[in-house]
């Protein structure tokens, strides 16, 4: 193939980041259907992108023309839509998580083996530009061996959201912040420092609209010892800006500013730290970036930046931190064994 033809399913606010990254970054790839309930978000996105609009996957399938499917629906939806897309032989690109609970992980994964097509689950943080600089500082020596890290994030309520989003219901998102929005900001990590090996946290609720959790606190222990410490919230009024990401070494330090303005190098050589640039792009940019990888493995072959199964690191995390904070104690983040041979991480 020349070119990829994909179909958006979900015409919302991250179909409108995956519409304007394809355009920046990703040529070869063109959007010939855009697939949701709602007719005039289908006719609306239709029009941006030149596709033809539908209601339903099964209308798409049956009357539209393309080789892949962009799967950007609540987390309750990914297990039926992926499913279906793979056995009708399509590609297929799956907003992370691949869905709230590893069985359905499970089903899917089986279902992308039988297929034999490309499967991807799309974490956007694997692109960001300030983890990627800082996972090149970091295997480069520039701080030495990591002693400690932090990871944080938060919101104010509401923001994009609207007045009753699907993320607020529990059943619907499969929990709170930590298995939504935390699935980005756990990946860096890993990126940076290896698997996480067990978790201890709490959770809370200050936005009571949101019925999982709003805020949690834990520490991430990972295989090789180095211990991070992770903090997540949605509530309030205001973000103050400032650091979002610390990771200490015995030679230095790596400071990541809010919106990744900023990656600041603190060293011997560089007391008061020295600014380190990265590729010339945003986060913003990482929509595009990762759907120029998932063409790139459908028409040339090349390998994924991560593979589908690396999602299930997040998604384990979650859940273990979930545990914890009934327990009250560490919990294993890894298990039981990964029964998908070439889909294991």
């Amino acid at each position: 193939m020349s070119e990829l033809t994909i179909a958006f399913l979900g015409c919302g606010m991250i179909a409108s980041a995956h519409w304007r990254g394809i355009q920046k970054h990703a040529p070869r790839l063109r959007v010939t259907a855009a697939i949701d309930r709602d007719p005039e978000r289908a006719r609306d996105m239709a029009d941006r992108t030149g596709g033809q609009a539908f209601t339903s996957l099964e209308d798409a399938l049956e009357r539209g023309d393309f080789d892949a499917v962009d799967i950007m629906l609540p987390h309750d939806l990914h297990e039926a839509m992926a499913i279906r897309a793979f056995e009708a032989g399509k590609h297929v690109v799956l907003e992370k998580p691949m869905a709230p609970t590893l069985d359905a992980c499970d089903r899917i994964m089986e279902a992308a083996r039988a297929a034999g097509t490309v499967f991807m689950v799309a974490e956007q943080s694997q692109f960001w530009p300030d983890a990627m600089v800082v996972q090149r500082l970091i295997e480069e020596g520039a701080i030495g061996e990591v002693i400690y890290a932090r990871m944080l994030f938060g919101g104010k309520a509401g923001s994009s959201w609207g007045g009753d989003p699907w993320r607020y219901h529990a059943d619907i998102a499969g929990g709170g912040i930590v298995i939504d929005g935390g699935s980005h900001h756990i990946r860096p990590l890993r990126m940076w420092l290896g698997e996480i090996d067990e978790v201890v946290g709490i959770t809370g609720r200050p936005l009571p609209a949101m019925e999982g959790e709003s805020l949690a606190l834990a520490l991430f222990r990972f295989e090789s010892g180095v211990v991070a410490a992770f903090e997540a919230w949605r509530a309030g009024a205001a973000n103050v800006p400032g650091e979002v990401v610390r990771v200490v070494g015995y030679e230095g330090t790596i400071v990541v500013e809010r919106k990744a303005e900023r990656v600041l190098l603190y060293d011997a050589a560089h007391r008061e730290g020295i600014e380190v640039m990265g590729e010339m792009h945003t986060r913003e940019d990482a929509f595009g970036l990762e759907l120029a990888d998932f063409r790139g493995a459908v028409l040339d072959g090349a390998p994924l930046a991560a593979g589908p199964a690396e999602s299930l690191g997040e998604l384990r995390t979650a859940l273990a931190l979930y545990r914890s904070a009934e327990t009250q104690r560490w919990e294993k983040v890894w298990d039981d064994s990964c029964s998908h041979g070439a889909l294991c991480p």
